[in-house]
């Protein structure tokens, strides 16, 4: 596998996190606009991102394979998680 097609690869795999992470922060603007402006709705998105990315590894190394349905239900579940933590969902 050359360079490019490795890139190509890795954008893959953190497509789906990146893509939770972001409608997550902006989605939180909406629902919970008072507590969610805390941050910026890239650094969110960003804190969002890493923790999703991980999630995936973290599903790849467990299964095996990347794509499960129980690993894309983790990274939900750990992306609305840090979402709620990171507005301080729990004062409201």
């Amino acid at each position: 596998m050359g360079p490019i097609d490795l890139f190509f690869h890795l954008i893959g795999f953190a497509a789906p996190a990146v893509a939770v992470a972001m409608l997550v922060a902006l989605g939180a603007r909406v629902i919970m606009p008072a507590r969610a402006a805390t941050r910026p709705w890239w650094l969110q998105s960003a804190i969002n991102s890493i923790v999703g990315v991980t999630v995936l590894a973290a599903g790849l190394w467990h299964f095996g394979v990347d794509g499960r349905m129980a690993t894309y239900a983790a990274l939900v579940l750990a992306v609305a998680s840090c979402q709620w933590v990171s507005a301080r969902g729990w004062r409201g």
